[in-house]
């Protein structure tokens, strides 16, 4: 009840509002009265004013900003909506709105929201001692299994162990850093299910187990790479905490797992989500949106599972998680308002050659109108750092010609380079990748002073640029 209080009675107003938008907009579709080829640049302000108050906020006003940031969400968003109500019309905007809530945001929330619970009900009894021995297994078993249990399971599985295992320790943040690099993304990149972007390329016609065949060979090497580099730093940060924090003298206790119901919940929700990759049988109408059956269907079950989880899991296993509402609370709001505030930048690359960021566009292309695959690999990469990387691998997918059989075929390297650079820079910011900042709320939430926004993009540029710069040279160039 404190969950639904506190994300869903806010949010009645929005609903109805929706609801009466749905009633009295046309039917005709937004993109018709909106044409992205005359959007400029300035329409993105509303968005890097997310960002910038998501970067300075909490680093200045800490305590503020935990009570105002929905309220901070809702005022970038109506920057946005209203001048585009006045500009473009009430009914033109209602119908991008309802598109965007209906078909991206609600069934992205739904997924993130089954997930944190059902993973959030596993609890790693017994113990863990956080040496840089276990942090590194423990970030290998997560990387491993992200694509097969997606990034946020993933995380959502072993975030909690990872900092039960260092809750002693003075210097954690260095480990929940190098998790999001590892887990919340690049762990990802085998697999449709792995990461938002592949599943979206399984969607269009590229096979299952191309990932699997095609990025093995740069997400191990750019896992190795971190991995050992976060070895040889948690050594260094380890040696230099306290005696009784590397040699407690505790007896140790086996480890046994709580709330296993949950592991064979989470493999539904992967079940759930392939379902809706294979299982195509048309759309339905509602409040003029053409809704996928599968989709429906799928958040319906999420929603099931998820309260089925809350059902028959003990509150002491949730407890002993350390478990709250708080993160999924707050990534519910953040990422409304980025994904309203995203729709004119999405807009303007879809645009391509025609829009205002055709000079970006361009750079996709060598003088000779050959595809370059370094081209590909950076700006799918960092646009994808800061805006959803899903319709930006979208994006480039069509630019690239948008047939998946040639992209598998003699294109390939230009289909790994979009598919690496939007699920590996991801990693690049918080927003890059939802798990990203799930990861950092909860690691927040148990007492873990994380870097700043602008400081996690520093750490990201000093030990993923480098990596990145690797596999330019060794594969996309």
């Amino acid at each position: 009840m404190h969950l639904f209080r506190r994300l869903c009675a806010p949010s009645v107003a929005a609903i109805v509002f929706l609801i009466l938008v749905g009633l009295v907009a046309p039917a005709r579709a937004a993109e018709s009265a909106i044409d992205a080829r005359t959007l400029s640049l300035w329409w993105v302000l509303p968005f890097a004013g997310v960002l910038l108050s998501i970067a300075i906020i909490p680093l200045i006003a800490p305590d503020l900003w935990h009570r105002i940031y929905g309220l901070v969400m809702l005022g970038w968003a109506a920057a946005f909506l209203v001048p585009a109500a006045l500009r473009f019309g009430f009914d033109a905007v209602a119908d991008l709105v309802l598109h965007t809530a209906f078909l991206e945001y609600i069934p992205f929330i739904i997924l993130l929201f089954a997930l944190f619970t059902v993973a959030g009900g596993v609890h790693v009894g017994g113990t863990l001692r956080g040496t840089p021995g276990t942090n590194t297994a423990l970030l290998a078993i997560g990387t491993a299994i992200a694509s097969f249990t997606g990034t946020t399971g993933a995380c959502m599985l072993v975030v909690r162990p990872e900092l039960r295992a260092n809750r002693e320790r003075k210097h954690r943040a260095h480990t929940m850093v190098f998790f999001i690099f590892l887990v919340s993304n690049s762990g990802g990149s085998l697999t449709p299910l792995g990461d938002r972007p592949l599943f979206l390329g399984f969607l269009k016609g590229v096979d299952f187990f191309w990932p699997t065949q095609n990025l093995v060979a740069p997400t191990l090497l750019i896992a190795a790479l971190l991995q050992l580099i976060y070895h040889r730093l948690d050594l260094h940060y380890f040696r230099n905490e306290a005696e009784e924090v590397r040699d407690s003298g505790e007896p140790v206790q086996p480890l046994r797992i709580q709330g296993a119901v949950n592991i064979p919940l989470l493999m539904l929700v992967v079940l759930v989500v392939l379902m809706e990759g294979v299982w195509h049988p048309g759309a339905v109408t509602f409040l003029k949106q053409e809704i996928a059956i599968e989709v429906v269907v799928g958040d319906f079950l999420l929603l099931a599972i998820a309260a089925y989880s809350i059902w028959a899991t003990p509150v002491l296993v949730r407890n002993a998680n350390g478990f709250t509402w708080g993160a999924m609370i707050e990534v519910a709001k953040v990422f409304a308002a980025i994904f309203v505030t995203i729709i004119p930048a999405i807009a303007i690359l879809r645009a391509g050659h025609e829009g205002a960021l055709a000079w970006l566009v361009a750079l996709t292309s060598n003088a000779d109108g050959t595809p370059n695959p370094t081209m590909y690999f950076w700006l799918t990469g960092g646009l994808s750092s800061f805006l959803d990387n899903a319709p930006t691998y979208l994006i480039f997918f069509n630019l690239a010609g948008g047939d998946a059989e040639t992209l598998m075929g003699p294109l390939g390297n230009i289909l790994g380079a979009i598919s690496a650079g939007a699920v590996d820079m991801g990693a690049n910011s918080y927003i890059g990748n939802a798990p990203n900042f799930m990861v950092r709320a909860i690691a927040e939430e148990q007492g873990v002073k994380m870097p700043s926004f602008f400081g996690y993009c520093g750490w990201a540029a000093v030990f993923l640029l480098p990596c990145f710069g690797l596999l330019t040279a060794i594969f996309y160039r």
